[in-house]
């Protein structure tokens, strides 16, 4: 899929601020409203941008756990363990990754049991045979 220059540049701003309004972007973009409504559309409609999310400030996200979970499964039950893991809120991503696990999910829980219980919860999907968890003690920077 090819996007020029502009996309680009727009994709980063929405990238920072989803909600930022159209007058604002067109502004920093030099471009019109129309257009960069226009580009917005044709970037959703090509499937570049496929929705838009929440970004917590750091005051709520240090008020967390934020734990990393390494995942060892059978490769034939992983597409059931990916959609039951997609069903579980904490879990706000999860990575195929190589080495001696086969995934990663990151978790973001309210408390110690709250975490507790979404560890339970994963380490009780069929198909997974081995979790190791580490919990996030502070994050130096993010992008």
């Amino acid at each position: 899929m090819i996007i020029d220059g502009k996309d680009k540049e727009l994709i980063a701003l929405l990238s920072t601020n989803s909600r930022e309004s159209t007058a604002n972007l067109a502004r920093m973009l030099g471009m019109s409203r129309t257009t960069v409504t226009s580009r917005i559309e044709r970037l959703e409609k090509r499937g570049l941008i496929t929705g838009y999310t929440v970004q917590f400030s750091q005051d709520y996200e240090r008020g967390r756990i934020q734990a990393q979970v390494m995942i060892s499964s059978n490769p034939k039950s992983s597409a059931h363990i990916v959609r039951t893991l997609k069903k579980i809120p904490a879990i706000k991503a999860l990575h195929a990754v190589n080495g001696s696990y086969e995934m990663l999910a990151l978790i973001s829980a309210e408390s110690t049991q709250h975490l507790d219980q979404v560890l339970d919860l994963v380490g009780n999907i069929d198909g997974i045979s081995k979790t190791t968890s580490s919990i996030i003690l502070s994050t130096k920077f993010s992008r």
